[in-house]
């Protein structure tokens, strides 16, 4: 898994000595040795050093409660495996007897308490009540004094008075902090190595809901609550950028990618927040004058017979392939590099083609020359023509053109996306149009009529589906999408200054 290989790469770099656990070991189809085989492959592509290959193997089954060292070892109890990490795990080093010093390394937001700086500690002691100094990225130093000293026991923030060096603490009081910064004894500060955060790859403007529906479902619908928002996410998630545009009900959000930002509107909108965000952008750099683009190591797992439009589909999207595995059984697994852009729209692209069968994971690169223009969609949207209640005999006539995103008694308003048309045009649509009564049969006489099951949209299938003129429109009930202007004229207006500007 990616993610298995972005944490492994980060511990080898810190010269950490790993400690290889292969669990299940208990199955039928166990097969130990073709995964450690597996696993030293990864720790050369990753740069292990000769120490870190070197590496003790504990073969487990969590589920029976045993582990072995070898093979032919009795299976009893997980003894091996806390033997083995009390004799090759170093414990902490620190020192107790010297001035304090810790390194941040998390933070945490409490609405009572404040932001908790969360780390080792290095050096020393500290207690409550105590004046400390902070040394940040930048090299200033601001001084302060903790309000509270936590320590965890399980899951659960235990308050001490004092906490020695070699314990995880999380210290709150200093607010003006974050990841990679130093808390040290104000007469000797002295910093540690600094931490550095992944810069964020992907942006989405967050703003006001102004929809004809606007205000009717959230608790939370105006600029000032969404900036307060917004900007206390900042005090724990540290990978997030929150900037302020010259339109006071827009911001522009910067995060890790699609999930990233996906999780925070998630949240926001169970919270009761009402809000529009727009199509994710990449951030591009320019390095050595060179426009650079962001990059992703994606890993794919597919049966063989899918592998053909997969590997089309990600050829489109500017992937390039890095390597093919089999996978066990009829399965394969693709690595590929391929542009941040190009991944946007692609997951329910994927479960589509694999029929829900294929598994992908990816995680961050690096920066790489830009690849050139990509199309990601390749439909245009179904619109609602007018304000109302979509009734069955109007989604039956806009049923012909593509797929629909709504059932009857849906409420919608003129500008609204109602589905997706089936050519690259967008077409609008009177979902709302009855069939009137006539002296020849009622109007309800076609109420056996059945309509295809329509494709309800979530919020990341939403935010990946729009494109550059379209919105999605985020409530604690209803995600809509919706086009920037809702207007035809002003779409119309809109569409053809875009072209000119191609040209």
């Amino acid at each position: 898994m990616s993610q298995t290989k972005f944490v492994l790469s980060k511990a080898l770099k810190a010269n950490l000595q790993p400690l290889v656990v292969i669990n299940k070991a208990d199955r039928t189809n166990a097969r130990p040795e073709d995964v450690l085989n597996e696993v030293i492959d990864l720790f050369f592509e990753l740069g292990a050093n000769d120490q870190q290959l070197d590496f003790p193997v504990i073969y487990t089954s969590a589920k029976e409660g045993w582990a072995v060292k070898n093979w032919s070892d009795q299976q009893l109890n997980m003894e091996p495996l806390l033997e083995t990490i009390i004799n090759y795990v170093k414990p902490p080093d620190s020192d107790p007897d010297g001035s304090f010093q810790m390194l941040v390394s998390n933070l945490e937001h409490d609405n009572y308490l404040g932001k908790y700086a969360i780390g080792m500690i290095k050096r020393g002691s500290i207690s409550q009540g105590e004046h400390v100094s902070v040394i940040h990225q930048d090299g200033t130093v601001t001084k302060g004094k903790t309000a509270g000293v936590f320590v965890y026991s399980g899951l659960k923030k235990v308050g001490v008075d004092k906490a020695v060096a070699g314990d995880v603490v999380a210290i709150v009081g200093l607010d003006n902090i974050n990841i990679g910064e130093t808390i040290t004894d104000p007469n000797h500060p002295e910093p540690l190595p600094v931490i550095t955060v992944d810069e964020p790859t992907l942006s989405m403007t967050f703003m006001v809901n102004n929809s004809p529906f606007a205000g009717q479902e959230g608790e939370y619908v105006t600029s000032r609550k969404l900036r307060e928002r917004l900007f206390k996410e900042l005090n724990a998630n540290v990978s997030l950028r929150v900037e302020e545009t010259e339109s006071p009900d827009q911001f522009k959000v910067s995060g890790r990618g699609e999930l990233h930002l996906s999780i925070l509107i998630e949240n926001m909108r169970r919270e009761g927040y009402e809000l529009q965000v727009s199509k994710p952008e990449v951030i591009y750099k320019t390095i050595d004058g060179v426009l650079s683009e962001p990059m992703e190591y994606l890993i794919i797992h597919i049966p063989e017979d899918v592998q053909g439009v997969v590997m089309e589909k990600l050829g489109r999207r500017k992937g390039e392939l890095i390597n093919i595995i089999p996978a066990g059984g009829e399965d394969m697994r693709l690595d590929y590099l391929v542009p941040a852009r190009g991944l946007v729209g692609f997951r329910s692209e994927f479960l589509t083609e694999t029929r829900g069968r294929g598994v992908m994971n990816y995680s961050f690169h690096g920066y790489e020359p830009y690849k050139g223009e990509i199309q990601t969609r390749f439909k245009a949207s179904l619109i609602a023509w007018e304000r109302g209640e979509a009734v069955t005999y109007g989604l039956l006539q806009a049923e012909e053109r593509g797929t629909l995103f709504i059932e009857p008694g849906t409420r919608v308003y003129e500008g609204m996306v109602v589905g997706v048309n089936s050519r690259d045009k967008d077409v609008e649509v009177n979902v709302c149009k009855r069939k009137h009564l006539t002296n020849i049969r009622a109007s309800g006489s076609d109420d056996t009529v059945r309509l295809k099951e329509p494709r309800i949209l979530s919020l990341e299938e939403a935010i990946e589906f729009i494109g550059d003129d379209e919105l999605v429109e985020i409530t604690p009930k209803n995600i809509r999408l919706r086009k920037k202007f809702l207007n035809k004229g002003e779409r119309d207006r809109y569409n053809k200054q875009v072209s000119l500007q191609k040209k």
